[in-house]
């Protein structure tokens, strides 16, 4: 049982959530869990005004994800940071590529989730998630969220990411804040959900679709 977890990252505070929520999907025995970037579209000048080269520099040993390879997974955990209550642009491009998945039913039955960040804590967090989710309806996919089964869900003592609808992390205004434990708590317990999820679907997708399909 395959978790791919596809994620944007700017300055690094999603790939830190990405790492907890693969390290709990790691967890599930029998859950193989591949990490990958999506394709940079901002050229490095860009990125060197925004401060944001040092950090594309460590994550270059990340591999870039092409969209055919969603196909190989059984569940899929998507990390974006918020762009103005909505998902980044270089996600929106990659998913726009998946057409050719779209046609085959490729993605249909299996498991999808999505964590995110945001520069303050009402920053578009859950219109985000809940907005990428149409694309994974889609798509056929199974959406999982981060249940209130996650303790750290209904904590009030911090200021903390994190809704039914998936983790989250606040980076602040200038990206000085960097994902708490709650919220690392919470992207792994998001990962292992997909994962138990997905493996106890895995074995029964393929009969699903096939009477669907007559």
């Amino acid at each position: 049982m395959k978790v791919l977890v596809v994620y944007y990252s700017l300055y690094g505070h999603v790939h830190r959530m990405a790492e907890a929520a693969a390290a709990g999907a790691r967890s599930v025995p029998g859950a193989t869990v591949e990490m990958k970037r999506v394709p940079e579209t901002l050229p490095a000048e860009v990125l060197q005004k925004m401060g944001a080269m040092e950090a594309q520099k460590a994550l270059a040993h990340v591999p870039v994800c092409s969209p055919r390879e969603l196909a190989n997974a059984d569940a899929i955990l998507f990390g974006t940071p918020t762009r103005f209550g909505n998902m980044c642009g270089q996600m929106r491009q990659f998913l726009d590529a998946t057409g050719s998945l779209w046609a085959q039913g490729a993605l249909a039955g299996k498991v999808g989730s999505v964590f995110t960040s945001s520069g303050t804590q009402h920053g578009g967090q859950e219109a985000t998630i809940l907005s990428f989710h149409t694309t994974l309806l889609h798509h056929g996919m199974l959406l999982a969220g981060l249940p209130y089964l996650f303790p750290g869900q209904s904590r009030i003592d911090e200021i903390t990411g994190g809704s039914p609808y998936g983790a989250s992390t606040i980076a602040g205004a200038g990206g000085e804040r960097w994902p708490s434990e709650n919220e690392l708590a919470g992207a792994r317990f998001q990962g292992r959900y997909v994962a138990l999820v997905a493996s106890a679907l895995a074995e029964k997708r393929a009969g699903i679709l096939t009477d669907l399909r007559t």
